[in-house]
């Protein structure tokens, strides 16, 4: 899949650490394999399904993404204030690497280091980035999340901070937030620090909306891991025999979407059947939503504690710094 792309300068390195086709495979199989039928959110991140999240966070529904840009716009030199100029800046799920632009002239980092399990849009992002900013060293690594332990990154005297953006923790359940935040730590080591968005819990109509904006974007977003399995599997998924489901669960503050069989079906799925009756659901993603509260306890559990905090005017969605203890 990067065989295809092309690094345009030399200043821009790439390392390829997408997982085997027979870890995913596994994956796959194992979540489809269980009562409720899971996928993991990875699977929606081949270059479409990036392209339609991008689309997402343009929708006037979709309101994260306008308030986190607000706050780090408005906001970039307080944050540059706190990280210190000539960090190295680590992105894992990197996306467009759009938010960082809104930081790195006030951040003035030493290198910059964009993450994705999605080469293609990696490449295509961070050669965009390497353009408009000539002095800045970039690397690009495919990666998960769950591989920030092995990250070969540049040795370098730089103070690490992790930048997380765009309310991506909140698709951890909480035990997998605990382990990624402790990754993070080990990553950034004792002098380093996090800048993460963090949605917060609100109105439940507010959050309903955003997942199931009226232009179809989400559902789309949704429906295209099926495609995305279908190629890299393969499998045989129709997806005019699902659809996007998704609703906030006031219990587990979380937003749920799932993909419901409109039939009984059976599908063939890397050598195996997987058998649906109608309204089954495979749940693709959570979005957990965070009290102030709640998040400042999470950091102090995985070895950070809050040293600052931005929120847009209405209080949606909230930016931390934290320093590692």
């Amino acid at each position: 899949m990067a065989g295809s792309a092309k690094v345009l300068r030399t200043k821009l390195d790439y390392v390829n650490m997408h997982p085997g086709q027979q870890d995913v495979v596994a994956e796959v199989l194992e979540g489809l394999g269980q009562t409720q039928k899971t996928l993991s959110p990875k699977f929606f991140y081949d270059e479409r399904g990036s392209q339609l999240f991008e689309a997402i966070t343009e929708q006037p529904e979709y309101y994260p993404t306008r308030a986190e840009r607000m706050v780090l716009k408005n906001k970039a030199s307080e944050i540059a204030d706190h990280l210190g100029a000539g960090a190295m800046l680590i992105e894992p799920g990197c996306g467009s690497c759009e938010k960082v632009r809104l930081l790195l002239d006030a951040l003035n980092p030493s290198r910059y280091v964009a993450m994705d399990i999605s080469s293609e849009f990696l490449l295509s992002s961070a050669n965009a980035v390497a353009r408009d900013f000539p002095d800045l060293e970039i690397q690009a690594i495919c990666a998960d999340f769950s591989q920030l332990d092995a990250l070969a990154l540049e040795e370098s005297s730089a103070r690490r901070v992790a930048f997380f953006p765009g309310s991506t923790l909140g698709n951890f359940d909480p035990a997998t937030a605990r382990d990624f935040l402790r990754a993070v730590r080990h990553l950034v080591g004792d002098d380093g620090g996090l800048l993460i968005g963090v949605d917060r819990h609100k109105d439940t109509g507010i959050l309903n909306a955003a997942y199931n904006d009226q232009a179809g974007v989400t559902a789309a977003f949704n429906l295209n891991a099926l495609t995305h399995l279908n190629r890299i599997l393969p499998a045989n998924f129709d997806t005019d025999a699902f659809r996007h489901k998704a609703f906030y669960n006031t219990e587990a503050r979380r937003i749920e979407m799932h993909l419901e069989s409109l039939r009984d079906q059976s599908v063939h799925c890397a050598g195996q059947t997987i058998d649906f009756h109608a309204g089954e659901t495979i749940h693709s993603e959570n979005s957990y939503k965070y009290t102030d509260a709640h998040f400042s306890h999470l950091a102090q559990e995985t070895g950070f504690s809050v040293d600052a905090d931005w929120s847009d005017p209405q209080s949606l969605f909230s930016v931390f710094y934290c320093r590692a203890n």
